[in-house]
């Protein structure tokens, strides 16, 4: 089961991996095709209304696949306004081939005749709410004929991911949907078939730039909806905390506050007039800090715990107080990590240990990634929170699902690279999921990494990564 977000980002990860999306609409028209055939004898009289998009693509594909039928083609709006090259060109060939396609600028014109089947390729997963035009008109187009309706991927107007319809959709008998099957399509009377299109394994299992899709921005949004993050750090060390923040900046979050002992805090506010600093008593965080920590944190959307904090034992009791009382979001790092196993909280928690730092939560770890990718999915499942665990390969798991990430270098040894993905991973998860934010987080902090070390050589320092950070946000299609 896949949604319908997810596959987005698979499908341009298989992209990456060297499968092109001109493959893959191939052989999902293909898949459709072969459902058709099973549907209609030869000579039956197909009807295909296709979108301007790569689900309409998809059925172009189909039309060439049909040559036993007597196929129409009906494209929703002008050729020139198709959206995507590979469907435009799976356009063209019909075209040159001499066969019977027909535009429709006009939804009132639409005419479908009396065929044997329908073939809805409208609009596919990606599409949500209610039906405009033309769609809306063909859709009862196609519900008041007495032809069998085939979809391709999802039904035109139902949400793949829900199964519901903000108004008219396409009354399919039968959908045949690609890669693997989509929640909502459960809730629909008719049958569904999954074609395997030809989408590796790796496409889902390594995260790539099809993962960053999630990312884009609403362009009416406001201060405050990418994210405010509050980095619990310092006392031993200035830099970590700082770092982290500023990280969290660099990946999106519209605001970064410190909270660190008042000795450190006019240093960490020192690297950056960006960061909004709240100094506490004391030269280390203790208990007594907790109350008024919760409080500043229950305003905040995601609590970096951690970041140079140090590993006093007043410090990790103090730690593991405000978990316990904690029920936001938290991406927990350094020292901070060891309390985890042993504190009962309601807080969604992400862990970000490297291998080190996980032997000592009480996890094990193996120098074959494949092998790790168990040991990590049975220890954060046994845990109840989200691991990302560094390493040349990082295996991010929530005890279900595992992706593994491949950026970065060995370059990123240097002290500070794990505070730039800490403070990434805290903005990213304003506004993913955990489990996604954590995979994104290691694919965004590692391609930073890989920027720098093209730049300056082996020679990295934290900072190298920190200010590559939103070249590792840009979508590479």
């Amino acid at each position: 089961m896949i949604t319908s977000r997810r596959m987005a980002a698979v499908d341009l990860n298989a992209e990456s991996l060297g499968v092109p999306r001109k493959q893959l609409m191939e052989s999902s028209g293909n898949a459709v095709a072969r459902a058709c055939r099973d549907l209609a004898d030869p000579g039956s009289t197909v009807a295909i209304v296709a979108g301007r998009g790569n689900n309409g693509g998809d059925a172009l594909v189909t039309a060439r696949f049909l040559k036993a039928y007597d196929v129409t083609v009906h494209l929703l709006g002008r050729p020139e306004t198709i959206s995507t090259d590979i469907a435009r060109e799976n356009w063209d060939a019909l075209v040159a081939a001499e066969a019977d396609v027909r535009t429709v600028t006009d939804s009132a014109d639409l005419d479908l005749g009396d065929p044997d089947v329908v073939i809805d390729a409208m609009l596919g997963t990606g599409v949500t709410g209610a039906l405009r035009e033309p769609e809306a008109t063909a859709a009862r187009a196609i519900n008041d004929t007495d032809a069998t309706v085939l979809a391709v991927d999802v039904p035109s107007g139902v949400d793949a991911d829900t199964g519901e319809a903000e108004g008219v959709s396409v009354a399919a008998d039968h959908v045949v949907t690609f890669h693997d099957d989509k929640p909502g399509l459960d809730a629909l009377d008719c049958e569904v078939t999954v074609a395997d299109i030809g989408i590796p394994d790796a496409a889902e299992l390594f995260t790539g730039p099809g993962d960053l899709i999630a990312l884009g921005r609403d362009s009416q949004s406001h201060k405050g909806d990418h994210g405010d993050v509050l980095v619990v750090g310092g006392g031993p060390y200035t830099g970590a905390p700082a770092l982290a923040a500023q990280a969290a900046l660099r990946a999106g979050a519209d605001l970064a506050r410190v909270a660190a002992p008042e000795h450190v805090a006019r240093e960490i506010q020192g690297y950056s007039e960006n960061l909004i600093v709240s100094g506490f008593s004391g030269a280390h965080l203790t208990p007594d800090h907790v109350p008024d920590l919760l409080e500043l944190a229950a305003d905040r959307d995601v609590v970096v715990f951690g970041p140079g904090l140090g590993d006093a034992d007043a410090t990790l009791d103090a730690v593991g107080s405000f978990l316990a009382d904690f029920d936001g979001t938290a991406v927990v790092d350094a020292d901070a990590l060891q309390v985890v196993p042993e504190v009962d909280t309601d807080a969604t928690l992400i862990c970000t240990p490297h291998q080190g730092e996980l032997q000592k939560m009480g996890g094990e770890t193996a120098n074959d990634w494949d092998a790790r990718c168990e040991l990590v999915r049975d220890f954060a499942g046994e845990l109840g929170h989200v691991l990302l665990v560094k390493g040349a390969y990082d295996i991010v798991s929530d005890g279900d699902d595992v992706r593994v990430n491949r950026t970065g270098n060995p370059g990123m040894t240097v002290g500070g690279t794990g505070d730039v993905l800490a403070g990434v991973t805290g903005a990213l998860a304003c506004v993913l999921p955990p489990l996604d934010a954590a995979a994104v987080g290691a694919y965004v902090n590692g391609r930073a990494g890989d920027v720098a070390v093209e730049e300056f050589g082996g020679g990295l320092v934290a900072t190298d990564v920190l200010n590559r950070v939103p070249a590792g946000l840009e979508v590479d299609e």
